[in-house]
C-alpha cells in the first residue's frame, strides 16, 4: 500500500442520511448500522464527488496508507447496476479530468462487449475539449437580450482589501494583520460572481483566496493550519461557488481547523454562478 487521497467520514457528524451513496457510482460508500462506511479502498478514488451532498458535513478527504484504486475492479462492479450508473461513472471521471482511469473504464467496456452510453460524445468531442469539462467550466451566456442604457452613478464605492498578498499560496502564515482577525476564505471566482463581495463579505476581515480545483489542496490545507496555530483567528467564513469542485474548499478549511486544536466559529457562504447568495 502507498499514501494517497481517500474519503474520511466522521461516524459522530454522520446521520445516516445516504444523500452520499447515489453520488459515489464507484459503489464505495454504504449505509451499515445507521452511518455511511467506506467499504473499500480500492473503490475509492479521493476526488470527492460524495462530499458536496452531504449535508452534515461529514465527509472530507485525508492522505493516508490506502489500497491502491483499481479502475477495473471498480467498473466490474459498476456494469452490475446498468446503464445510467455506467454513464454517472465515465461523466464523473470526465469532470475530474481522469484521463487514465477514463480510458481505462472505455477500455473494459469494449474488452466485455459492453455498449459505452457515451460513446459519441467522447470520441467526437475530445479532440476539441480534451476531455476537460466538468459542470464548474460549463460555457453558459448570461448576457442580458438588450443592453442596459447607460447611467451615470454618483455612488463609487470603495475596495475593502485591507493586506496582501491575498492568495493563500503566497501569504506568509505570521503575518501580523492574523492576529485577532476576522477571516474570509473564499474561492477566486466568488469576487468575480457575487456584485456585492467587497461591503457584504470582506469588509471588516482578512482574506484569503485560492482555487480547490486547481490548486494544490494539501499545500492550501498546511498553510491555512499553519496560520491558524499560529494566529488568534476569532472568525472564519468560507465562500465558494454552486459547482462541486467548489465544496473541497470547506472540506479543506475544517480539516486544518480540526487539525489547529482550535474551535474557531465558521459560516459557509454558497454564491450561484449567476452571482446571488444560496445559503449560509
Amino acid at each position: 500500500m502507498s499514501k494517497r487521497k481517500i474519503i474520511k467520514i466522521d461516524a459522530e457528524k454522520c446521520n445516516g442520511c445516504g444523500q452520499c451513496i447515489p453520488n459515489c457510482p464507484e459503489g464505495a460508500l454504504q449505509v451499515i448500522d445507521g452511518k455511511a462506511r467506506l467499504i473499500s479502498d480500492l473503490f475509492c478514488d479521493g476526488l470527492g464527488a460524495c462530499i458536496g451532498h452531504c449535508p452534515e458535513g461529514a465527509i472530507t478527504i485525508e492522505k493516508r496508507e490506502a489500497e491502491k484504486y483499481d479502475e477495473r475492479k471498480v467498473m466490474a462492479n459498476i456494469v452490475k447496476q446498468g446503464i445510467n450508473v455506467i454513464k454517472a461513472h465515465l461523466h464523473h471521471l470526465k469532470e475530474h479530468n481522469e484521463h487514465a482511469y477514463l480510458m481505462q473504464a472505455i477500455d473494459y467496456l469494449k474488452e466485455k462487449g459492453i455498449e459505452n452510453p457515451l460513446e459519441e460524445e467522447f470520441l467526437h468531442k475530445h479532440h476539441t475539449d480534451g476531455f476537460s469539462a466538468c459542470p464548474g467550466s460549463k460555457m453558459m451566456d448570461f448576457r442580458k437580450k438588450e443592453a442596459p442604457k447607460e447611467e451615470k452613478s454618483v455612488y463609487k464605492s470603495e475596495s475593502q482589501l485591507s493586506q496582501w498578498p491575498v492568495q493563500i499560496m503566497l501569504v506568509p502564515p505570521n503575518a501580523p494583520y492574523f492576529d485577532n482577525a476576522d477571516l474570509l476564505i473564499a474561492a477566486d471566482c466568488v469576487p468575480f460572481a457575487y456584485a456585492n463581495f467587497h461591503e457584504d463579505l470582506l469588509k471588516g476581515k482578512i482574506l484569503l483566496v485560492g482555487c480547490p480545483k486547481l490548486d494544490d489542496i494539501e499545500i492550501c490545507q498546511e498553510k491555512i493550519t499553519q496560520i491558524l496555530k499560529n494566529n488568534n483567528i476569532k472568525s472564519i467564513t468560507c465562500a465558494h461557488m454552486e459547482v462541486p469542485c467548489c465544496f473541497g474548499l470547506t472540506s479543506v478549511i475544517k480539516s486544518a481547523i480540526a487539525d489547529s486544536g482550535k474551535d474557531i466559529p465558521f459560516a459557509d457562504i454558497t454564491i450561484g454562478i449567476k452571482g446571488d447568495r444560496l445559503k449560509r
